[in-house]
């Protein structure tokens, strides 16, 4: 019998996948492939966090697959050579495929449909509702969260999840070795923190959900943005490469840890209908930004070393775990874009190129935000006082020591602020701030208020 093709993407699981579950119904033998693609003209190539992830990730799919049946076939090169080739070797009637979101995927996809001479049947999975189905009422898409969210809601209640295939049969293929693909770092191997923090796959996934829903879901609505306790899912990387599908943690979660995933989803309407999201302001007259070119500052910021601990903590965190607390990454954005006036795109491809859960959408969505040329960056003048932020939400100073060993002997009373701290007290080794923050501030609010905004009101204080 001849097979049908499922084309894997991010969607590395068996669960809750309905192009997986279309093409174990048609009763024909499964022709389980993933395409490792670096060549698709417009394509953000895996960083490295992300390829580390990649090659755990598909050794995990593999033995799952081949416990109940099935196989992993890999294969480099652009798709729309790889897949028609693929269905023309093994004589396959159809090909099943989940909806992509990023825009080089999308044109992609359609040059795969166009060179098929059979059915490419595009499914729902990366997200909970495809984005041309939330609308305005004039038919537009949304450019604001909160009325996004009530037109989620309006779409009634999100299935459940389904359950994975018992067996799949396998339709044979020669497949290339993983380890060929040299995914991982080798010289140096920097992935030991990785290693330490991460189980890549679908059995990872279901743990993490588990450990959450054991402790910080009771508390996640109150305790979500201290990054000194275990206070988040950690799920974000599962959710990014399809561990897991966005409907088992909606199930999973309460109405707060839904609300973050609305977010997600939105992040994704967003790059849906600005499919220039990653490279260019929403907000036009952000384009004339003076932003300052300053390698020296951006090295400090990208490598830890500012003298601002919980900026420093945050970057620390992230070059060692692939991953860095929620809270924290508006906190050191908002340094970089406005304390520090450097472009926004420097800070989402370094983003890029260290999280383990780089997520285009989420990834642009998320600077822009900050910067203040998204949607929803209300006020956009916001400048995160990285002191007061530590103070807030780290006020004992757990996460800063956590991550930055010349600061554990600092009392909490100093920890985020050394430079102010009696000479005696003040850390050998530890640099002094590379920015004034009142002075930098000013810079910033003087830039916002240069773009001709109008009516533009300098915020009374810091928060």
């Amino acid at each position: 019998m001849p097979p049908v093709i499922l084309w894997f993407r991010r969607d590395l699981r068996l669960a809750d996948h309905p192009a997986l579950a279309a093409a174990v119904g048609s009763g024909q033998p499964v022709l389980a492939v993933y395409v490792h693609d670096e060549t698709t003209p417009g394509a953000w190539a895996p960083g490295g966090a992300s390829r580390w992830w990649l090659h755990h990730a598909l050794a995990a799919l593999a033995a799952d697959l081949a416990a109940i049946g099935g196989q992993l076939v890999l294969r480099r090169g652009p798709y729309p050579a790889v897949i028609p080739a693929l269905t023309a070797e093994s004589g396959a009637t159809s090909v099943h495929a989940s909806l992509p979101v990023e825009p080089w995927a999308r044109q992609a996809m359609r040059s795969v449909k166009a060179a098929l001479p059979v059915p490419l049947v595009v499914h729902p999975g990366p997200l909970l509702h495809h984005p041309d189905k939330i609308r305005t009422q004039a038919s537009r898409h949304f450019a604001v969260f909160t009325p996004f969210a009530r037109a989620f809601h309006a779409q009634g209640e999100v299935p459940p999840p389904q359950p994975a295939p018992a067996r799949i049969q396998a339709h044979p293929a020669p497949s290339e070795a993983l380890d060929d693909w040299r995914l991982l770092p080798r010289r140096p191997d920097w992935a030991g923190g990785l290693r330490a923090a991460w189980q890549p796959g679908e059995a990872g996934a279901q743990a993490a959900l588990a450990a959450f829903m054991a402790g910080p879901a009771r508390h996640y609505a109150t305790r979500r943005d201290y990054p000194g306790e275990v206070s988040t899912s950690r799920l974000s990387p599962h959710l990014a490469f399809g561990s897991i599908s966005p409907r088992q943690a909606w199930t999973a979660g309460g109405d707060k840890f839904r609300a973050e995933l609305l977010w997600r989803e939105f992040s994704a309407h967003l790059l849906w209908h600005h499919q220039d999201l990653p490279e260019t302001p929403l907000r036009p007259q952000f384009a004339n930004m003076p932003w300052r070119d300053d390698p020296a500052a951006l090295a400090a910021w990208q490598r830890g070393r500012t003298g601002i601990p919980i900026v420093d903590a945050g970057m620390r965190e992230l070059w060692t775990t692939g991953w860095m607390h929620n809270r924290v990454r508006m906190i050191v954005a908002s340094f970089l874009i406005k304390h520090l006036m450097i472009d926004w795109r420097h800070g989402e491809a370094w983003f890029w190129d260290t999280l383990v859960d780089a997520d285009l959408a989420a990834n642009a969505a998320s600077w822009q935000w900050v910067a203040g040329s998204g949607a929803d960056a209300a006020p956009y003048f916001r400048i995160f006082n990285p002191v007061l932020q530590g103070l807030k939400f780290d006020p004992e100073g757990s996460y800063v020591r956590a991550h930055v060993p010349e600061l554990a002997a600092m009392p909490s009373r100093h920890v985020h602020a050394p430079w102010e701290a009696p000479p005696g007290l003040r850390p050998a080794g530890y640099p002094a701030p590379i920015v004034d923050l009142a002075a930098g501030r000013q810079r910033a609010l003087a830039a916002f208020a240069a773009l001709g905004n109008g009516g533009l009101e300098v915020p009374p204080v810091e928060g």
